[in-house]
């Protein structure tokens, strides 16, 4: 199930269908925004993967890229991943 990008809430939709106006029912944030996009990394040139992307300057408003498909978490999972990750890599560390 995919979440936000903002808060971390989880998002009932089914496929990719989210509208321009779809909001998240737990934040109220645009959900057809660049960060709640697959394609959206911060390391990468214009923060997209998708290189035919015409890139808004502002990643969180809902913009009308036609290239956009619901990515699973965003910023929060990415972030969730990378701690718990730490954590497991403390666990071994040698002190």
């Amino acid at each position: 199930m995919p979440g936000c990008a903002h808060c971390g809430g989880e998002l009932d939709i089914v496929g990719n269908q989210v509208g321009r106006r779809d909001t998240c029912p737990h934040c109220g944030e645009e959900v057809h925004s660049c960060r709640n996009c697959r394609h959206f990394d911060k390391t990468v040139a214009k923060q997209c993967k998708e290189p035919f992307a015409e890139v808004p300057s502002d990643k969180d408003e809902a913009n009308f890229c036609e290239l956009f498909q619901i990515g699973e978490g965003g910023l929060h999972v990415k972030d969730s991943k990378d701690a718990a990750l730490s954590a497991a890599e403390a666990l071994f560390r040698k002190k």
